[in-house]
């Protein structure tokens, strides 16, 4: 694929994780049950619509390594450290270093940066459908370009699955 066709991004927020365990460092949370059907369903969804991801990026915290153990999306895993408290600037700018090889990207995060991400990324007239970005939520988004020229409002979304809405 070259630079200029088409990507694929989708930008998935950990699914629900567990507050149980309150001497638990932030980082090292698990997913809470209602977390790990909700990936689960997620996974399914995904598996049914033949969705191809060639590379993921994932955020190093447990609920978010968790989250892709269950959607088991294709494509090549890598494990980000710097994922994990990033801002939307600097998830963009990790995004900016993918090759253009890659067609399709799924990048696994937490909130308020995968929202503010999703935001920046979309056209002005579909920011309405990305109210709120849950827990498992996954926006789908596609842009015409390279990675590294992935700009604000420069992308289209094309779906915004929430967990709750798959039952």
């Amino acid at each position: 694929m070259t630079g200029g066709g088409p990507k694929v991004l989708l930008l998935l927020r950990h699914a629900k994780s567990s507050w149980d365990d309150p001497a638990l460092a932030d980082h090292d949370r698990p997913l809470a049950a209602r977390g790990r059907k909700a990936a689960q369903k997620i996974g399914a969804r995904l598996r049914a619509d033949h969705t191809s991801v060639s590379l993921v990026l994932c955020s190093s915290a447990r609920r978010a390594r968790e989250t892709v153990e269950l959607v088991a999306p294709p494509g090549e895993l890598e494990i980000d450290d710097r994922l994990y408290g990033a801002s939307a600037g600097e998830l963009l700018q990790r995004l900016r270093q993918v090759p253009d090889a890659v067609g399709a990207v799924m990048l696994v995060g937490h909130n308020p940066a995968m929202h503010d991400l999703a935001l920046r990324l979309i056209s002005r007239d579909a920011d309405h459908v990305v109210g709120k970005f849950p827990t498992g939520a996954l926006a789908s988004l596609t842009f015409t370009g390279s990675w590294q020229a992935l700009a604000p409002r420069g992308a289209q979304l094309t779906s915004f699955l929430k967990p709750r809405e798959l039952d």
